[in-house]
């Protein structure tokens, strides 16, 4: 099902993958691909997907400016996850398994075959985790090109780390989104109680031992990050048979928010190559 959304409003982000004195595109209208699925900037044609899944107690609107960045070089289809937002009253699943489950069944009639082309996941903390594991529930013919994850360990190293280490008032500190609701107490509560679901989730994940997956995995943290003691970046290289690399950029845990679109000339990049990545190297630190 397609549902068309009011049109998001437009500002000014930096980063944009535009080619010097070429006119910005107008923004298209948004629109929802069932209940799971936002496509912020719809791009008519069909370059790239870039699958983004937010972080514990995000929405979809969080990956609204990467979109507009990275148009027209590739088209974000954000994950919209229950009990927040515009699904404020779908429960969200009882376990980070009935999850995975959940969104691979939404995100499986959008990728592969020659009409839906190439497409890649994106995924912040959280996000992260959850990209991974529906990719490595998808079968093999229909897994993403390369996995971006930013700003957490990789799935052996997390068993449940965020909720086990931090409870959700710390969690806004530490991505940075406490100043945008400190003034608004509803909105406060409403973040809060979104956080406190995900973490929740969170908890009930076990990882398994299993062999490493095909895609590249290209693992993230911000320089800023408060939490990038304890992220482990490159243990995420034993979970794939393909490229891996690992690096440090500007920017907090958070790299993608509603404020700012995140490392769009590092993902205009990697995705304008349709041929597999450089074998593993540790990037050098970007400042």
């Amino acid at each position: 099902m397609t549902t068309t959304l009011p049109t998001a409003p437009s500002s000014a982000t930096s980063g944009s993958v535009a080619a010097p004195g070429t006119r910005t595109p107008r923004p298209t209208r948004p629109r929802a691909e069932g209940d799971w699925l936002l496509v912020p900037a719809p791009q008519p044609h069909r370059p790239v997907r870039l699958f983004c899944f937010p972080h514990a107690g995000g929405d979809a609107t969080a990956y609204v400016p990467m979109a507009r960045a990275l148009a027209p070089a590739a088209e974000v289809w954000a994950l919209r996850p229950p009990a927040r937002g515009g699904r404020s009253r779908h429960p969200m699943p009882p376990d980070f398994d009935a999850l995975v489950t959940a969104v691979t069944a939404a995100l499986t009639p959008h990728l592969g075959g020659a009409a839906d082309g190439r497409f890649a996941f994106y995924g912040q903390s959280f996000g992260a985790l959850l990209a991974y594991e529906v990719a490595r529930a998808l079968p093999a013919d229909r897994r993403p090109e390369r996995i971006v994850a930013v700003g957490a360990p990789s799935p052996a190293e997390w068993s449940g780390r965020e909720s086990r280490d931090l409870d959700a008032a710390e969690l806004l500190r530490l991505t940075g989104l406490d100043e945008s609701v400190r003034a608004e107490p509803q909105l406060a509560a409403l973040a809060l109680g979104t956080i406190r679901t995900d973490l929740a989730v969170s908890a009930t994940y076990r990882h398994h031992p299993h062999a490493p997956i095909g895609p590249a995995i290209h693992a993230l943290a911000g320089a800023d990050d408060p939490m990038l003691a304890t992220t482990g970046l490159t243990g995420w290289a034993a979970h794939t048979r393909g490229a891996f690399e690992h690096r440090v950029v500007p920017g907090g845990h958070l790299l993608a928010t509603v404020d700012r679109p995140g490392p769009v000339d590092l993902l205009a990049s990697l995705l304008a190559d349709g041929q597999a990545p450089t074998p593993f190297r540790a990037a050098p630190r970007e400042h």
